[in-house]
């Protein structure tokens, strides 16, 4: 894919930021499609459809979309078998409940 009307996916971390509490800048994730594993910032993010369409660098297909409307948040993973993110070390594992 030749298309260059993409972004980086460091441009979703301030929409991630709203809904999670942790930067996932820096989170990786693997292709469902083609198996790569990478952080989330080398996605290629396409923001003219609907909401915000990341895709693998590797294959083009897409691992995530993010939709926002005043009163929702839709996040779409499916393209995406995992997402390791670090986690601060200051912060304790969560007790029991």
């Amino acid at each position: 894919m030749t298309d260059t009307s993409y972004l980086d996916g460091n441009m979703l971390d301030g929409p991630l930021r709203e809904l999670f509490a942790v930067d996932l800048s820096t989170a990786a994730g693997r292709c469902a499609h083609c198996g790569m594993l990478g952080p989330l910032a080398g996605l290629r993010v396409y923001p003219h459809a609907p909401g915000l369409v990341a895709r693998c660098p590797n294959c083009a297909e897409v691992m995530l979309r993010l939709v926002r409307s005043p009163e929702y948040a839709w996040l779409d993973l499916r393209g995406a078998t995992f997402l390791r993110v670090p986690m601060p070390a200051e912060q304790p594992y969560p007790g029991p409940l």
